[in-house]
């Protein structure tokens, strides 16, 4: 885990403003940074849930994180799905399915849905990242949230991949 990542910075209408910040630092007013997140279902209908480490919160989600400066959207998911639990996904195996923007915290936020098979005792997990992955039923995944153990953030997001399953088929 490198402390000093850097993190592009964008306007409001998400242009790339060629300024970066340092993981960690504050976003200067007017400016956003990009999130990604990205919810990976086997052909079962469970979803790959990680227990996040106790300094990332300690909350159940998916896996997700920020874009290294230079870094699309894509090339981010990807980047992150690899570091975090040693997953290497070709691009055209991933879909984004939602892109949005939070003003109050001055984040845009792309989510990406992953339909993969893959036996997670193959995974490598970052530890300082991931304390644990398992494949969750929606019913396991309701019960996380009800007491109130999935990462909050993440809540809305999964109810976005429900949807767009839904209208896909």
């Amino acid at each position: 885990m490198n402390i000093l990542e850097k993190r592009d910075l964008y306007d409001c209408n998400r242009n790339l403003t060629g300024e970066t910040i340092y993981k960690g630092e504050k976003i200067p007013k007017n400016r956003y940074i990009l999130v990604v997140l990205c919810f990976i279902q086997n052909s079962k209908g469970e979803f790959l849930i990680q227990k996040r480490s106790m300094i990332k919160n300690g909350k159940y989600g998916a896996t997700g994180g920020h874009p290294k400066s230079g870094e699309s959207s894509l090339e981010g998911m990807l980047t992150e799905i690899n570091e975090e639990i040693g997953l290497s996904i070709l691009p055209n195996e991933i879909n984004l399915i939602f892109s949005g923007v939070e003003h109050s915290s001055q984040v845009f936020f792309d989510l990406y849905y992953l339909k993969k098979d893959f036996d997670i005792n193959n995974l490598t997990l970052q530890k300082e990242e991931v304390d644990f992955v398992d494949w969750y039923s929606l019913d396991k995944i309701e019960l996380l949230i009800k007491n109130n153990l999935f990462f909050e953030n993440h809540v809305e997001e999964l109810y976005r991949v429900l949807d767009y399953l839904k209208n896909k088929n």
